[in-house]
């Protein structure tokens, strides 16, 4: 855990969040600014800054998070109708919080990504 850390603060408890998956090393949560009907954050719990440092650090801790992220998709209702996952890393993609997390979005049409 890293003591400045937001997502580190909402796996530890000590920040209140609505938990859709509490694993042995994964935890998934509502975002507070959902970006489609369903959009759940998926995070390793122990702290990595990005999808890169998770993957080079615990590459199982990382097909960890996909697999927890298609079990929410499937728990939510969205595994047959499709659903996106976002790793967001760096300032060009938006990334606010420097700690590893998927976004799981779905539950209505998605726009295309990226550029019109």
């Amino acid at each position: 855990m890293t003591a400045d850390c937001l997502f580190c603060k909402i796996v530890a408890g000590d920040i209140p969040a609505t938990v859709v998956h509490d694993g042995e090393r994964t935890f998934a949560f509502r975002d507070i600014t959902p970006q489609a009907r369903v959009h759940v954050l998926v995070v390793p719990k122990q702290h990595h800054e990005d999808a890169a440092a998770l993957a080079a650090a615990d590459p199982q801790l990382l097909a960890e998070v996909l697999t927890t992220g298609a079990e929410v998709a499937k728990a939510e209702g969205i595994a047959d109708s499709g659903y996106r996952f976002v790793f967001n890393t760096g300032e060009d993609a938006g990334r606010t919080v420097f700690h590893a997390h998927l976004h799981v979005l779905g539950g209505e049409q998605l726009g295309h990504f990226g550029r019109p």
